[in-house]
């Protein structure tokens, strides 16, 4: 028998999601096969899981950032790989954080064998994985249009300013901005479709929404006055881009998975309007089984000079510039559509960042949030491939997050 065996998540079991953690298991027999089992439910109840076999060493000790995977849902070492691997029992689910003020519970379980006969559990533990770091204050932002939950961290700063987007499925999201918040930046996550009294379709998109929640940021006293940042997901890559060349006080933008042409909503600023990049939802690509939707070719070529009049003047801009696109990305050619931004900005002259990530897909997200290849559009009610290849991904993400913040502490 001798001693028990204590499965246990190091430094502590409490941490933020982003954060890495050493997950342990020591009193196995030596040489002893076992398999460990993460799981997780989200608030709306579904079940996320993954698992791997593994095989004690000779002192009856695992360690998964030395131990090698031998199978399960991922294989080598892989530190984290029980939580980037986790899949949903539904197909086509999205693992994403509503309410950023309670964690996200990984229970961890070590059962003995491999395979068929696992029955046997020998100890097991929780990881509370938590988006709102300790003393980050969450305030709901209803002032004249603006549709926005703020996020201050402890202290009277001043502190960098950030602006987060998400995409056209539209929402207030808040679980990526009270991350960053808890690194130690004043965020601001800001609604612009289909939330409260905002359209899932507006017939336009005003500059000047954007400019008040700018506004809003800047006369926040933790705020520091040097400039704001903007970050955007997809749809709100472009609108990071837009702001970044039209409003005064934005030092840094940076785009995930976007472009530098206006899509899908037209977009009224001062005494002039962009247009919407011309795209065709007859290219859409069906597939007869499942029903899922390839978006990738919807678009018309933006090399074709009849769409310039819907590109985004970036080289006007006086921003810093970072651009992050997957090779894998199933969504939108946004690889392709990064490279022509860049192009144009080093061709003005201008300074900016750019990488690509070889198996990423369009939804580059915090680390440690896995993969999600498919899931619904909340804007077309239709299920959409998103791409990415899960190891590949994992890794884009946790370099992509240390690049984003690197970024807005040096410009910022």
């Amino acid at each position: 028998a001798g001693m028990a065996v204590r499965l246990s998540v190091l430094p502590s079991p409490r941490c933020l999601f982003d954060e890495p953690v050493q997950i342990r298991v020591a009193g196995l027999q030596p040489q002893l096969a076992v398999t460990l089992r993460a799981s997780l439910v989200d608030e709306s109840g579904e079940l996320f899981q993954s698992h791997a076999l593994y095989r004690a060493g000779s002192s009856g000790e695992l360690d998964l950032s030395r131990s090698p995977a031998l199978g399960g849902s991922y294989l080598g070492v892989e530190p984290m790989g029980l939580l980037w691997a986790l899949r949903s029992k539904t197909p086509y689910k999205r693992l994403a954080k509503r309410n950023v003020l309670t964690p996200f519970c990984v229970d961890l379980e070590v059962y003995e064998g491999h395979g068929e006969d696992t029955s046997r559990l020998l100890g097991k533990c929780t990881n509370e994985r938590w988006f709102l770091g300790e003393g980050v204050k969450r305030i709901s932002v209803r002032e004249g249009r603006l549709r926005a939950t703020l996020f201050l961290p402890p202290g009277p700063g001043p502190f960098p300013g950030l602006i987060d987007l998400y995409g056209s499925g539209g929402g207030l999201i808040e679980y990526r901005a009270s991350l960053l918040a808890s690194r130690g930046f004043v965020t601001l996550a800001l609604a612009y479709l289909s939330f409260e009294d905002i359209s899932a379709v507006p017939k336009i998109l005003e500059l000047s929404y954007f400019e008040e929640a700018v506004n809003f940021l800047r006369k926040q006293q933790q705020v520091k006055d040097t400039g704001i940042g903007v970050l955007g997901l997809s749809k709100g890559g472009d609108l990071a881009l837009s702001m970044a060349t039209f409003l005064p006080g934005i030092k840094a933008a940076v785009s995930i998975s976007g472009s530098s042409f206006n899509s899908f909503i037209p977009l009224k600023g001062d005494g002039f309007t962009i247009p919407v990049h011309p795209y065709d939802l007859g290219r859409m690509k069906i597939s007869d089984e499942s029903g899922i939707v390839d978006f990738s070719d919807v678009l018309d070529d933006h090399m074709d000079p009849a769409t310039w009049d819907c590109r985004i003047p970036v080289e006007r801009s006086l921003a810093k510039f970072l651009f992050l696109s997957g090779l894998d990305d199933m969504n939108w050619k946004s690889d392709l559509y990064c490279r022509d931004a860049v192009q144009c900005l080093q061709q003005h002259g201008r300074e900016v960042e750019f990488y690509s990530y070889a198996g990423a897909g369009h939804l580059l997200e915090p680390p440690y949030l896995p993969l999600c290849k498919v899931s619904i559009h909340r804007g077309l009610g239709m299920l959409m491939y998103w791409g990415g290849q899960w190891r590949e991904h994992a890794k884009a993400q946790e370099d992509a997050w240390r690049r984003i913040q690197a970024f807005f502490w040096q410009h910022l």
